[in-house]
């Protein structure tokens, strides 16, 4: 990861969570920092409980960032972030607290004053794993139009191509949905468990056969032992977990988008 890659992603992570960029030059970055973001990065427990406790003011600090040194006045003061720093790693780390959910705007030019409406959109992305003694994983993203009830397949491949930003677009409104976000998750949810219910059962079939096979070989094993020792108790158990389907299902992330009306 080069310097510029790191400004890039600088820029990008404090905009995303809704921390202004005051200062964007080539070698660095100042950063007004949210609420949310001070008490993540910024290590000042004692300061946030008293202002908890006296119902003061909250005044997150600013901060900038230098990225390349031969490109900041000398007497400019930051933090230096280079890749494989403490601080860098710190801002990795935090993506997968902070992007469980996401919400960004379709950037749109709309000249003219045109006020343009976007649609909300939920999308959910889960991982279905179908486990055995082998185990397959499959990604699914889908996405819930929240005023007509469209589900879209792939959505996050549909729309990665969009030009998103954290800010809804000048002349832009949002239309108010008539799905909840609590009903829409619901509908998503069975979406994905109709997909896991109807996949081809040939791997659980194949896994018992296996099972099975292993069975009698430890029967035969044990078979002149008239009370089986523990030893035969702990190898069977041993071969119910390594053998016996199952299907796990875990949210990934998912996120509010809105959308430019139009057919996918």
């Amino acid at each position: 990861m080069q310097q510029p890659q790191v400004h890039d992603f600088l820029k990008r992570y404090f905009e995303a969570n809704d921390s202004p960029i005051l200062e964007n030059h080539k070698g660095y970055l100042q950063v007004q920092l949210s609420i949310e973001l001070d008490k993540l990065l910024m290590n000042r427990p004692f300061y946030w409980h008293y202002l908890e406790k006296t119902g003061g003011e909250p005044r997150p600090m600013q901060v900038t960032f230098i990225t390349d040194q031969n490109e900041t006045p000398d007497d400019l003061k930051g933090e230096q972030i280079h890749f494989g720093s403490p601080r860098l790693r710190q801002l990795f780390a935090s993506t997968r607290e902070l992007g469980g959910f996401i919400r960004l705007f379709e950037q749109i030019d709309a000249s003219g004053n045109k006020s343009i409406p976007l649609q909300p959109w939920l999308c959910l992305n889960a991982k279905i794993s179908f486990q055995c003694d082998r185990k397959k994983d499959v990604l699914l993203s889908l996405g819930l139009n929240l005023i007509h009830g469209q589900i879209v397949p792939q959505f996050f491949e549909r729309i990665r191509e969009k030009n998103l930003t954290p800010n809804i677009p000048d002349y832009c409104f949002k239309l108010s949905p008539l799905i909840t976000i609590k009903s829409g998750l619901v509908r998503l949810q069975k979406m994905v468990q109709t997909y896991a219910e109807n996949e081809d059962d040939t791997w659980a079939i194949e896994a018992v056969k296996r099972w099975d096979a292993d069975l009698e070989l430890l029967e035969a094993f044990y078979e002149e032992e008239e009370e089986k020792p523990e030893s035969y108790l702990v190898e069977k158990q041993a071969l119910k977990e390594q053998y016996e389907p199952n299907i796990h299902v875990s949210v990934v992330n998912g996120g509010m988008f809105y959308l430019q009306q139009q057919v996918f």
